[in-house]
């Protein structure tokens, strides 16, 4: 496949959260000119009388699926019906509609989760569906897995052109940084920018510490997913990281040190580790002709930056 026209009818669902964001600055940078974007207010994708609706008034040409209730541990565990009924929705209604409205290309986004929690490391694609799920997020895995499942049934009975990413952790501007609902990098830097700023001494961490993540910055993914909309067509999952992955107490010391925090590290050792380790093996992609190109500590301290614009008192 070659290069999208940029006058492209392409509609970005999910363009107001962390992938979103990132996907759509990269397509306006490229100079796309015709995204499609709805709000949750103007658009839910739950709703499939909605979203067909949208499709039959709008007829995008391509999609990118970028839309999704996400959370972390704390999330996942205390409203696993609801992350499996709203991402089961999203993904039948929005997949359903592409189908049904002649979509030439569509992108469907993901995440590392829908792998075993025992997987081989680093994580081959194939994995999938060889063992049983993290607890912790396991409903929030089942509806990812069933979204790539539809891509590739659409693409097996129809010839359906669509193509499944799947994201390891992500983190970038724009992310989420509530206590109650965000993931650990984030979670961290407002944590240690507060104790830094309150003068504390500590910083409690959740469980051990040893597990192992990878991390991924959202501008990077947002060059993945525009390079697999151009170049790539083939039934998924397609494994989108780094290569890399690093302890949480390795990236606890890593954005104390970005953010001057001199202080100690103490752990919760109530609260879950989750996965033990979770590094994707992203060969697959780079032998397709993609790679990542953002360091981790580059990546943090453009992360803080933003942090610290969003969050400045007015």
């Amino acid at each position: 496949m070659t290069s999208l026209p940029r006058d492209t009818r392409l509609y970005l669902a999910g363009h107001t959260g962390l992938v979103g964001s990132a996907i759509h600055r990269k397509l306006q940078a490229e100079g796309f000119t015709n995204i499609l974007t709805r709000t949750h207010a103007q658009l839910d994708l739950t709703d499939q009388a909605a979203t067909r609706a949208f499709f039959e008034r709008e007829r995008p040409e391509v999609v990118v699926l970028a839309a999704a209730r996400v959370g972390g541990i704390l999330a996942n565990s205390t409203y696993p019906a609801d992350f499996l009924r709203d991402n089961l929705a999203i993904a039948l209604n929005v997949i359903g509609a592409a189908h049904e409205g002649g979509v030439s290309k569509l992108l469907n986004l993901g995440s590392s989760c829908i792998y075993p929690r025992l997987a081989p490391q680093p994580i081959p694609e194939s994995a999938l569906l060889t063992g049983p799920l993290e607890d912790t997020n396991r409903a929030y895995a089942i509806a990812k897995i069933a979204a790539i499942e539809l891509c590739d049934s659409y693409r097996r009975q129809h010839g359906d052109d669509f193509v499944s990413a799947m994201p390891t952790n992500l983190y970038g501007p724009g992310d989420n940084y509530d206590p109650h609902t965000s993931h650990v990098l984030a979670a961290l830097i407002r944590k240690i920018h507060q104790a830094k700023e309150t003068g504390a001494e500590t910083v409690t961490i959740w469980g051990t510490g040893e597990v192992r993540r990878e991390f991924l910055h959202a501008d990077d993914l947002a060059g993945a997913a525009l390079y697999l909309l151009e170049h790539v067509s083939e039934p998924g999952p397609i494994n989108v990281g780094t290569g890399k992955d690093i302890t949480i107490n390795e990236l606890a010391h890593l954005i104390a040190d970005v953010i001057g925090f001199q202080g100690a590290f103490e752990h919760d050792t109530s609260k879950p580790d989750g996965t033990p380790r979770k590094l994707l093996d992203v060969s697959k992609l780079r032998d397709l002709g993609w790679e990542a190109s953002t360091g981790l500590r580059e990546g943090i301290a453009r992360t803080y930056r933003d942090y610290l614009s969003a969050h400045r008192p007015a």
